[in-house]
């Protein structure tokens, strides 16, 4: 079993929790023991698309970890949290509400390649300990700023892309679209982002750039690397693929994930030689990544092209 369940999380499960529950409804649908993995953590205070790989594509969780994701969230402003999110304690307040005008001002400072402080409650290591755990002891964290890239920032409106699956969300999280003048008690932005990048410290700090503070009360990713919603499935469809539905309604083939790079057929000779790790070379075609197909459209490997050689980058056991 080989391919991809884009899950759509929903919010209080964890990444684990969910690479758990596809192992046990691949149980039960009758695969045996698969390897699976996920490609890119989700907060159980988050929801949206969570890519979870099986078999061979698991080789390309690290793709996927490395790859660009879409997040629509919601700052309510006012009051800002130890963990910059709603379950947080507050540390912070302010009387001060923007307008949209103002928010929509500071939002190209936040756009490109920008230094950000990553939250004190993350998974980041400090002296070998995740700095969550520090914090939870009271422990006085020191967060280092790290480069980050925000490829688009804008306010989400009533755009219906960015409205996707909205079972959590309220009005007036997208408060503002009628009355700029509007003073604004939360908004809910969209943000296309590098790997890396800490919704919860983008919130933080455009608040702070309003003159005020405030917190996430609403995150959900909407796309991680190639996939988005419309290919996402419920809890309920995966657990209806454990009881004997369709595994064409539920699972996608490994080169779903390797859509956002070139297929590159390969003749006999060369599939058989890339399949062993060998090198091969008279390739006419252009510098880059492919992905190596066999003429049957299986996919073989993902493969480095320099002037005309073939290297192996990864191969799949398909």
């Amino acid at each position: 079993m080989n391919g991809w369940i884009i899950l759509d999380k929903p919010l209080g499960l964890g990444s684990t929790q969910a690479v758990g529950a596809v192992k046990r409804v691949c149980r039960e649908a009758g695969l045996g023991k698969v390897k699976v993995g996920h490609g890119g953590t989700l907060d159980p205070l988050a929801s949206g698309v969570l890519p979870i790989a099986l078999g061979e594509a698991t080789k390309l969780c690290g793709r996927m970890l490395d790859a660009s994701k879409i997040y629509a969230f919601t700052i309510a402003f006012g009051t800002e949290t130890d963990g910059l999110d709603a379950e947080g304690e507050v540390v912070a307040s302010s009387d001060v509400r923007p307008t949209l005008a103002e928010v929509e001002a500071v939002l190209p400072r936040f756009t490109g390649a920008i230094e950000q402080v990553p939250p004190a409650y993350s998974a980041i290591k400090i002296d070998g300990q995740r700095a969550y755990d520090l914090a939870r002891k009271g422990e006085a964290v020191e967060m280092k700023a790290r480069s980050v890239t925000i490829f688009s920032l804008r306010h989400a409106g009533l755009d219906p892309a960015s409205m996707a699956a909205p079972a959590e969300w309220t009005p007036d999280q997208v408060r503002g679209d009628e009355d700029e003048e509007e003073r604004l008690d939360s908004i809910t932005l969209v943000a296309h982002v590098s790997k890396g990048t800490y919704i919860r410290s983008l919130a933080r700090d455009i608040a702070h750039a309003v003159g005020t503070v405030g917190h996430v009360t609403m995150l959900r990713r909407t796309k991680a690397g190639p996939f988005d919603l419309e290919q996402a499935i419920s809890l309920d469809k995966l657990n209806a693929f454990g009881q004997g539905a369709a595994q064409s309604e539920v699972i996608l083939p490994l080169e779903a994930g390797l859509v956002d790079i070139p297929a590159l057929n390969l003749s006999p000779e060369a599939a058989g030689a890339i399949r062993q790790g060998r090198v091969w070379t008279g390739v006419a075609t252009d510098d880059g990544l492919y992905w190596g197909r066999d003429d049957q459209n299986r996919p073989i490997a993902l493969i480095e092209a320099l002037a005309g050689t073939l290297k192996v980058v990864r191969g799949f056991n398909l």
